[in-house]
């Protein structure tokens, strides 16, 4: 932890060190101008340590000195992994301190979250999780703090992708000569890799293939993958029928009814359900969790003409 002269903790990072901000498209992180001068090693990277051992019972213990990393050095080289995990810009102040539950089973879902990430032992098999739930929930805000802290504050090798985006960057790599696996491969071989909206896509052979492929290899090599959906984790269909709405909404209405009917195991499939299973912890929010964005939007919507907003509606 940074601290200034006075012992208190840096007001810019709060005395983790480091920052993450957004940049274009993506979230990078840099270190922050309290840590730049390292009053440990005085700049030069490394440090001398004593330690004790045992190289001959005639001899018997004897301490030397070694040189090691200083943890400035360790920063900077977490702060360059941070970089390439391709975290979305509009996640980089995502913290499990500023995610806002709004039911028992968001709470639910921090608290898997947060115990993944403060419990994960590196080198070690480490079973994921799978957040399921409606649009704008904060399934991916998780995802970004379990990154965030996996990588800035234990130095893992992470990466994010977003499904269809990982689709789409195939299909481009097609034309430039590339195979999918050349573009899968650095997915599968990272230590935790985090994939949001599993199951979005049109279910196509290619699209199947892929994600089949990319779950397969992580899966045998014994790798951990943290996923966000959409659709439910329900093990089969309910039999209870939905009604379509009447009235301006219906059309969308009808659509979102139609997608929440969805189970995941549909649209990945048994095989690919099935390896879920064994490889994460499953969470699901009810389907009437509000959208944080849309509620947000709506707490700063302007009064309406006329007269002011009821606080109480």
């Amino acid at each position: 932890m940074a601290a200034k002269a006075n012992g208190e903790a840096c007001g810019e990072c709060s005395g983790r060190t480091y920052l993450i901000e957004r940049r274009g498209e993506l979230a990078s992180a840099r270190v922050c101008p309290c840590s730049e001068n390292c009053p440990v090693c005085g700049g030069r990277g490394h440090i001398l340590v004593e330690k004790e051992g045992t190289f001959s019972k005639k001899v018997g213990a004897r301490t030397y000195e070694v040189l090691q990393p200083c943890m400035c050095t360790l920063r900077r080289k977490r702060v360059a992994l941070y970089n390439d995990v391709q975290m979305p810009g509009v996640m980089a102040h995502a913290s499990f301190d500023n995610y806002r539950p709004f039911n028992e089973a968001q709470d639910r879902g921090r608290g898997v979250a947060m115990h993944f990430a403060h419990q994960y032992v590196k080198a070690a098999t480490n079973k994921g999780y799978v957040l399921s739930g409606p649009v704008g929930t904060g399934k991916t805000h998780l995802l970004a703090a379990t990154l965030a802290h996996l990588v800035l504050e234990m130095g893992v090798r992470a990466r994010y992708v977003e499904i269809s985006l990982l689709y789409a960057t195939i299909r481009r790599g097609f034309q430039d000569g590339k195979s999918g696996g050349e573009i899968i491969g650095p997915l599968s071989e990272v230590e935790v890799l985090a994939i949001d909206e599993l199951g979005k896509g049109r279910g196509s052979p290619f699209e199947m293939e892929t994600l089949d492929e990319l779950i397969a290899r992580r899966y045998n090599a014994g790798r951990t993958t943290l996923f966000a959906t959409n659709y439910s984790l329900e093990p089969e269909r309910k039999n209870a029928r939905t009604t379509a709405p009447t009235g301006y909404r219906a059309t969308d209405d009808a659509r979102t009814a139609m997608k929440d009917a969805e189970l995941l195991r549909e649209r990945v499939g048994e095989r690919i359900y099935s390896r879920l299973c064994e490889m994460c912890s499953f969470v699901e929010l009810p389907r009437d969790t509000p959208d944080r964005r849309r509620t947000r939007q709506e707490m700063d919507a302007p009064p309406p003409m006329g007269g002011m907003r009821n606080p109480g509606r």
